[in-house]
């Protein structure tokens, strides 16, 4: 505990990261304030919202905002979407994977690209949001007045809460669109953990207490799976520059257990509205549509889950085959004088990296089947619907991951003081951590 309060004085004694720190926070308390503040013309406590599938994965994300019908109704998830799009584009187009490789320039124009596309999507998220989730009992003005006017301050909302995003990046600790999406999840966490005590009851004290030590152990197991890579050992040829002699030391390509993030997750969960809605068009007309719809709209029946694993481990192997290049890296390698020991540089390295990325993604993918049904667990176990969502999924890893790259940025300032770090032993590594090659 000692140096656990030495470290808090070592962080605030230094000046640079004290006012970042206190940056961050001013950010954040201004993106918390405006997801109270509802859209014009709109009566929140008339929302009839459902918390389950996609919707309530959003609210989620969005901290209730979507839910209250505020001005940050949508947030960053259009810039979301709109990355993710831009992202596959890269891949997919010559023209995006020019742009990419022209360096500071290229990355300038693909950022314009994505706000404009932020904007696109978000008039259309936008539109449909207000129509499909804002009942007319909750509206003060005519329908087309609100929605017109609604759809620019959502589309506002959202261009701010990037602004935000960036200031936190720029002038705090980092992480400025991650660190929105974790503060909306957490400040559910307070509440949740309330309504589950209250749940239990004084009688329920010691099941509540289990539930915690459970909770404990998969944050564990959350940070190993965000952690955990396959190093593979690359040797560089010694190179006389001058009267110099460079190279000749031993680095290592870090191959990540879970290179796919939460993208899988994510992409699994916006598919597995189909099978409800499919089969309930069907559903007056066949008993069997009827069954298929009342299975896929809980999200604790064995049959969802068994089809929600097997997506994210199709998502997994797809994102990362498109996130990972292998013969890229194996060029790269043979451009900077490296090679993996035993095996021939170019495309004897590519076909090496990709065996091994195949091998690793495959257990990756099951445990992050794992951890996407375990809120399903937790509620057949008894937990509450609102806690069991912390138990595992998208929440879960993105709490985890931003959190890990938040204690990275502070412990690299702690040893440029030449401080101690915040661990005993070894270092913080985030999810963004890798080793040069």
């Amino acid at each position: 505990m000692k140096r656990f309060f030495e470290t808090i004085k070592h962080i605030f004694s230094i000046e640079e990261l004290r006012t970042r720190i206190l940056n961050t926070l001013l950010f954040i308390t201004i993106f918390r304030l405006g997801s109270y503040v509802a859209l014009p013309g709109v009566e929140p406590d008339q929302m009839n919202f459902s918390s389950q599938g996609l919707l309530g994965l959003l609210d989620t994300f969005l901290g209730g905002a979507f839910s209250k019908a505020s001005i940050f109704a949508l947030g960053i998830m259009p810039y979301i979407s709109a990355s993710i799009a831009i992202q596959l584009l890269t891949m997919a187009l010559p023209y995006f994977q020019k742009m990419q490789k022209e360096g500071e320039s290229g990355r300038k124009k693909l950022n314009q690209i994505t706000r404009v596309l932020t904007i696109v999507v978000t008039l259309v998220q936008g539109t449909a949001y207000l129509n499909t989730t804002v009942p007319d009992e909750a509206l003060l003005v005519s329908r087309s007045l609100f929605s017109i006017s609604s759809v620019f301050v959502l589309a506002a909302g959202t261009m701010f809460c990037m602004w935000l995003g960036e200031r936190i990046t720029d002038k705090g600790v980092g992480n400025g669109i991650s660190m929105l999406i974790m503060i909306g999840i957490v400040s559910r966490f307070p509440g949740a953990i309330l309504k589950e005590f209250s749940s239990r009851g004084t009688g329920g004290i010691l099941l509540f207490v289990l539930e915690i030590v459970a909770l404990y152990f998969v944050i564990m197991g959350a940070v190993m799976l965000t952690q955990a890579v396959r190093r593979i050992p690359i040797q560089y040829a010694k190179q006389v520059v001058g009267n110099r002699v460079m190279g000749g030391q031993r680095q290592y390509l870090p191959l990540k257990l879970n290179a796919a993030g939460v993208m899988p997750i994510i992409f699994a969960q916006a598919l597995m509205f189909i099978p409800s809605l499919g089969a309930s068009y069907f559903a007056e007309k066949s008993d069997f549509a009827s069954n298929v719809a009342t299975i896929f709209a809980n999200y604790t029946t064995w049959q969802y889950n068994l089809l929600f694993a097997f997506l994210i481990i199709v998502f997994t192997f797809f994102y990362t085959a498109i996130s990972v290049n292998p013969q890229q890296i194996a060029d790269d390698m043979k451009r900077g004088g490296g090679f993996i020991p035993g095996v021939k540089p170019g495309q004897q390295t590519s076909e090496y990296i990709s065996s091994v990325l195949d091998r690793i993604t495959f257990p990756g993918s099951l445990m992050l089947a794992i951890v996407a049904t375990l809120p399903a667990f937790a509620s057949l176990a008894g937990v509450s619907t609102d806690f069991a969502h912390f138990f595992g999924g998208t929440s879960l890893l993105i709490m985890v991951g931003v959190v890990l790259d938040t204690l990275q940025q502070v412990e690299s300032y702690l040893l440029m003081r030449r401080y101690e770090g915040l661990m005993k032993s070894g270092r913080v590594k985030g999810r963004t951590e890798s080793v040069a090659i």
